[in-house]
């Protein structure tokens, strides 16, 4: 805990000068220009209407094109990285853009190719920080909160007062069972679904114990760091990402089943570039974890739910994971549910507008990206919106009850249909 508060001391940003500016201005752009140059010639712009803020703003400076041409930009003299950096807080890092992009749809299948402007986003907004901009105090003091508890604080959008980090597992209080510290398979419940969505972990280990899997809880879990590095803090998230792998490591976990996507493309992404393979357990996303029980028959839906629904991919699984099949196999399995669903190319336009830390920074827009997926959703005729993501699920509810559109969560609809909410 000492290292701990030591590294909340030192301050989020600070720069060196101008010149300490310019070198990693460059640095920052000899890591994007290939790609800024493939993007910028191209000049298609496909990838505006798929993107969730441009959707709701209708602002040039906030679209991917514009992201890659700032770069080319920087790179003639024409532009100074204190000039556009602020832009790029607009964006929730969904990936739409990624898959609608040309140079990815055309080329990416024979020259394994994908158009990397997630990794932009993120590194201009690491550079802004390592520069010392300061452009960005709300997440400077999002990440200064989490830093202090180990944990987001997830319960105080407005004043990011640090979450106690001592009540991580009090979701679990109640529960007809314990569950242990330690073992095999570790649960790893998000932050947003430990203090604030606590009916999903609760779900999940019903589930999970109904199909006769053994699992316990870490020792002391602390945030996966996923936003951390969202935000343009990569040291940070690296700190917290060492705590979780030694715990995991003193727990002996072997797997570790994970609720939430943000976390687990933390984990199959962000983790595999620190650690080596050797360093880190199996990462097992309990969406597809739920569809493998019900192919195996170890776990049954007992109880028809009677509703007419459709779902919300999460942009981590669906539009930069490519998981998509595995919601889908579930929600047709549920006795009495009716799904609507729209074609799998229509789910890169839609987001929640909570990923990448732009609800944070940009509370308003993002209710704005929020609201319109719960109205394309009520477009289909349906009684509720299912989701997967306890991150999504806070701002789309809001909205949904704005708009009289009932917003679920899939696991918990699992748990209801096994008879488990009994």
């Amino acid at each position: 805990m000492a290292d701990q508060e030591k590294q909340v001391t030192q301050p989020v940003t600070g720069a060196n000068g101008n010149g300490h500016v310019r070198e990693i201005e460059q640095e920052f752009v000899r890591g994007h220009l290939l790609q800024a140059y493939g993007c910028f010639s191209s000049g298609h712009k496909f990838c505006r209407e798929v993107c969730p803020v441009y959707q709701v703003t209708r602002n040039e400076q906030y679209t991917p094109t514009a992201f890659h041409a700032n770069v080319v930009a920087i790179e003639k003299g024409a532009a100074k990285l204190e000039d556009v950096a602020e832009n790029y807080s607009y964006c929730t890092l969904c990936g739409g853009c990624e898959l609608r992009c040309p140079n990815t749809l055309f080329v990416g299948d024979f020259y394994r190719n994908r158009t990397r402007t997630v990794k932009l986003v993120q590194d201009m907004r690491a550079a802004a920080n390592k520069a010392g901009l300061g452009i960005w105090p709300r997440w400077q003091r999002w990440v200064e909160a989490t830093m202090q508890a180990g944990n987001e604080p997830v319960l105080d959008y407005e004043n990011f007062q640090p979450v106690d980090p001592n009540r991580v597992a009090d979701w679990a209080k109640g529960l007809p069972f314990e569950i242990p510290r330690g073992g095999e398979n570790i649960l790893f419940v998000d932050c947003e679904a430990a203090y604030y969505r606590t009916s999903l972990p609760k779900a999940v280990a019903k589930i999970l114990h109904a199909a006769g899997v053994p699992f316990g809880l870490m020792y002391e879990q602390w945030c996966c760091g996923g936003p951390s590095l969202e935000m343009g803090y990569p040291d940070h998230a690296r700190y917290l990402a060492e705590h979780n792998v030694a715990d995991w490591k003193k727990a002996g976990a072997k797997r570790v089943f994970v609720l939430d996507p943000h976390d687990y493309i933390s984990f199959v992404d962000m983790y595999p570039q620190l650690f080596s393979p050797e360093e880190l357990p199996e990462f097992v996303f309990m969406i597809d974890f739920v569809a493998q029980l019900l192919d195996e028959g170890k776990i049954k839906f007992v109880k028809p739910i009677e509703k007419t629904v459709t779902y919300h991919d999460p942009c981590r699984m669906n539009k930069r994971l490519g998981k998509w099949e595995a919601p889908r196999k579930i929600l047709r399995a549920i006795p009495g549910l009716t799904f609507i669903d729209v074609d799998h190319v229509t789910q890169w336009a839609y987001c929640s507008g909570a990923g990448g830390g732009f609800a944070v920074e940009h509370p308003d827009l993002a209710k704005k990206i929020a609201d319109l997926r719960i109205s394309r959703a009520k477009e289909l005729g349906v009684e509720g919106l299912v989701s997967a993501c306890p991150w999504s699920e806070r701002p789309l509810t809001s909205s949904g009850r704005e708009q009289q559109l009932e917003v679920y969560d899939l696991l918990e609809l699992v748990a209801e249909a096994m008879g488990l909410n009994s």
